[in-house]
């Protein structure tokens, strides 16, 4: 059995101590969520072990056999933009992988150019290196996995997609290279529902481990079966899911804190006899001295993650907020918003999901005042005072210090009773401990900067806030403590989220983007509403040209029509043929040697034989009734 090995590994960023002699073991089947407050090291542990960063000293921290392959993905993507789609997903180190890839451009020059004999003698070449290195499966499971991930053209340059595409691609790349490692950052940023579903499968049947950092809590207790803690330079294990590591972190603080007060009364009585004078203990042991000055050291020793407790005033919000009437507006001409309607009132909690490049930030600019309605009206209440946490930073001057950022928008901020805090005061609750204060944004983690951008914007007194993918970038405890905050905030919330917890923590109504101008409203959670679309579309009855009340009001049926009886007699044997088709399509996706377009044109055949079947059943049900 292959593991990781990490001894005594240790990391300094300036004055601030990552991780101080952290030992550990990863074993083959582990699946490790790595959890830690934002700028406490979480991706320098994943650079470290990946290779790309080395450990404080000379000695060697990190142990494995030779032939030990790491996968990594970092969260934002280093990705060769002059490759195209098909180089960059089939670059790992893998074998396999390697002779897949020559496959894969052998048969699209072949597309390309199908009469030239280069192209042809080429392609020979390949299908037969492919069946030496016996690589047809792991051809067939890198479409699989490029199919799950919305990746469809090989042939375009990765310059040319977007953020979140290029992010799917690199995920693809390090899945399809199956190393013996991955080491995963936010895997599930921009990904959609099915998509984070479908990962959540595929990483607890892989046949390697798993070290990874994320903010989904959802994911995290689907997947995980350990998790890593990094709190003040020291790595906490904890065996189970998420759920079980906070149970299991609450009982260990408890701990402590009963030992460190135990420590704190004996240093008071230890104190009180050193106080003594030399006379009256003059015979007294010097051990029982070298055990008060060692209790002395050890005394404090004991941190706890602060909470960001997020307590501010907010400008009085009247009962006229946002309205968007009849609005339409296209951009690439795709349409985003259809003859549209839009109340927002003083304590909605409107969450807005859907798909990917559908328009939900689009949404969030045109209420920002950004973007400008091609028809309609954007009405916005005199009394509103919005504040818009967008996925990107505004510019920040990175020469400029940690505290003077802040004191451009307030030297105080008053809190919710009328009382007021200094900037300073406000830094350290959102975990910027003081020698910090007068750091250059330059030197700050992005997920610190992060924190600093949502603290400045709070300060500011909002009373309407749009929310652009909060989870992507802010550390769990820290959204806790957000969720927490935004089921109490005066005013409204209006929120862009893929992340399923944090959804079903903050909203109360949805808005979920279909695409092309198709948007569904749901009051409730975002499981209820896939939950009641699945069901809607498994129980969806095509159309017959039986009248609509013999359907409705069955009991009036006595037997079956003649047509009905020449269909009942027919029918098993056909829901058994679909059966059969639908598993020799299966087995034809798991043989099959030709390119990824003609394995979605598998998969569309099998869904479309699918809903037939689904159909054939629910005929069958019906009609037995009668026969």
């Amino acid at each position: 059995m292959k593991e990781l090995k990490v001894n005594e590994l240790s990391k300094t960023y300036g004055e601030k101590v990552l991780f101080d002699q952290i030992s550990f073991i990863i074993h083959e089947h582990d699946r490790v969520g790595l959890i830690g407050v934002n700028g406490t090291g979480k991706t320098s542990l994943l650079t470290v072990l990946a290779g790309m960063q080395s450990g404080d000293g000379d000695k060697q921290h990190i142990f494995y056999p030779s032939d030990y392959r790491i996968g990594y993905l970092p969260q934002e993507t280093t990705l060769d933009p002059e490759q195209n789609v098909l180089e960059a997903v089939f670059q790992g180190e893998n074998k396999q992988v390697r002779v897949v890839k020559q496959y894969e451009q052998a048969l699209l020059e072949l597309e390309n150019d199908s009469q030239s004999a280069k192209a042809q003698n080429k392609f020979a070449t390949a299908q037969e290196a492919m069946n030496e290195n016996d690589a047809w499966n792991t051809d067939t499971n890198a479409k699989i996995i490029l199919q799950k991930l919305g990746i469809s053209t090989l042939d375009k340059k990765v310059g040319n997609l977007s953020g979140g595409q290029q992010k799917r691609v690199g995920l693809a790349q390090v899945l399809i290279d199956e190393p013996d490692l991955l080491l995963l950052d936010e895997p599930t940023n921009h990904l959609d529902y099915d998509a984070i579903e479908w990962l959540e499968e595929y990483l607890n049947h892989y046949r390697g481990a798993l070290l990874m950092v994320t903010h989904d809590r959802y994911f995290l207790d689907h997947v995980t079966n350990r998790i890593f803690e990094l709190s003040f330079g020291k790595l906490y294990e904890y065996q189970g899911n998420y759920e079980t590591y906070v149970a299991e972190k609450a009982e260990r603080q408890r701990v402590e804190a009963e030992q460190e007060e135990k420590r704190k009364q004996l240093y008071k009585q230890e104190l009180a006899w050193m106080r003594t004078g030399p006379k009256a203990r003059g015979t007294k042991q010097q051990a029982r001295i070298d055990r008060f000055e060692n209790l002395k050291e050890n005394l404090h020793q004991v941190h706890t993650d602060d909470q960001v407790e997020l307590d501010f005033a907010t400008k009085r919000l009247g009962k006229k907020v946002l309205e968007i009437k009849d609005g339409s507006y296209q951009m690439n001409q795709q349409t985003i918003l259809d003859h549209f309607d839009l109340l927002i009132q003083s304590r909605e909690r409107l969450g807005i999901t859907g798909e990917n490049g559908a328009g939900k930030s689009t949404l969030l600019n045109i209420l920002a005042g950004h973007l400008p309605l091609d028809s309609g009206e954007l009405i916005v209440g005199e009394t509103v005072r919005i504040a818009y946490y967008t996925q990107q930073n505004e510019a920040m001057d990175e020469d400029k210090r940690v505290i003077s950022y802040l004191q451009e928008t307030a030297e105080e901020v008053t809190q919710s009773d009328g009382s007021t805090t200094s900037v300073t005061e406000m830094l350290e609750q959102f975990l910027f401990p003081r020698f910090m204060h007068g750091t250059k944004i330059g030197k700050l983690s992005g997920g610190e900067r992060r924190r600093l951008y949502l603290l400045k914007l709070l300060i500011g007194q909002p009373n309407v806030l749009l929310l652009d993918e909060p989870t992507n970038d802010l550390d769990i405890d820290t959204l806790t403590i957000l969720e927490d905050y935004l089921q109490t905030f005066p005013g409204a919330v209006i929120t862009v989220s893929h992340d399923r917890y944090f959804l079903d923590k903050v909203t109360e109504k949805l808005l979920i983007f279909n695409g092309n101008g198709h948007i569904d409203t749901f009051m409730g959670k975002i499981e209820d509403y896939r939950k009641e679309k699945a069901a809607t579309t498994a129980t969806a009855k095509p159309k017959t040209a039986e009248p609509r009340k013999t359907e409705e009001k069955p009991q009036k049926k006595k037997k079956l029509t003649y047509a009905e009886q020449k269909e009942w007699q027919t029918i098993e044997d056909e829901i058994d043929g679909l059966e059969r088709n639908i598993a020799e399509l299966k087995e034809e996706m798991n043989q099959q040697s030709n390119n990824y377009t003609k394995l979605q044109e598998l998969q569309q055949e099998v869904d479309q034989k699918e809903e037939e079947l689904t159909n054939k059943m629910e005929r069958w049900e019906y009609l037995s009734q009668y026969a």
